[in-house]
């Protein structure tokens, strides 16, 4: 229920977002789709709406899931440090930044939430250490659209990939390589998270133990043996 509920909260915010960024009249807003944050909240969508019908179908996620799970988290996380050093250094410069709340839901607490929710699941798969150079083929691929897509529109999503707003290319590579680093050091920590304390699943998976099964769940008795009558 809380993936759901997390789900609807952020489409909600994805739609705020997307009338507020039209209503400006800016080729920022008519560019809504063209944000990694936006991209990347919308597969948070799909993938917690895909969690939380598995939640209801089965008592462990399938490790296919928390791999998806951590990739996604791994790109909003991320999205959402760039954002805050983004606003941070437009107010060192005396710029504005408006902030609405649906911004700070997509850039802030979804993810923080989400994150910490998943952490805590009982039913949560250790992922991969892989997933840490996985985390940057969406990047790598957003980040070549753009740079192919923004001469041409005379735009980008964010500052520091427009070779005009920086101080030239070397700028631009130093920038873009925390970035790239940022991606990883984040999926490495989610790997390591989902390790440090193993999930119950994993263990009663091999096992066939049943997870529900408690202290005083009933068992079944062995049958009475030869010339026995069973007990009424």
């Amino acid at each position: 229920m809380l993936r759901l509920f997390t789900a609807a909260v952020c489409l909600i915010a994805l739609v705020h977002r997307l009338f507020w960024g039209l209503s400006s009249q800016t080729i920022a807003g008519r560019n809504f789709f063209a944000y990694l944050t936006v991209e990347s909240n919308i597969a948070l969508v799909v993938v917690l709406i895909i969690g939380g019908v598995l939640a209801f179908t089965r008592l462990a996620d399938p490790r296919w899931f928390s791999i998806s799970l951590s990739l996604v988290l791994t790109w909003t996380i991320t999205a959402g440090l760039a954002f805050a050093l983004i606003v941070w250094q437009a107010g060192l410069r005396g710029i504005r930044v408006d902030v609405p709340w649906s911004d700070q839901l997509l850039h802030f607490w979804l993810p923080a939430f989400t994150a910490i929710a998943w952490t805590l699941t009982p039913g949560h798969r250790s992922v991969p250490w892989w997933i840490v150079p996985g985390s940057l083929v969406f990047p790598l691929a957003w980040g070549g659209v753009t740079m192919w897509r923004g001469p041409m529109i005379g735009w980008y999503p964010y500052y520091f990939l427009d070779l005009r707003q920086v101080s030239g290319i070397g700028e631009f590579l130093v920038t873009s390589g925390i970035a790239l680093a940022i991606f990883a050091l984040i999926a490495a920590v989610l790997a390591l998270i989902s390790r440090i304390s193993p999930a119950k699943a994993e263990r009663r998976a091999g096992s066939g133990a049943d997870p529900n099964a408690g202290g005083d769940s009933k068992r079944v008795s062995p049958p009475p043996a030869a010339g026995t009558a069973p007990a009424t």
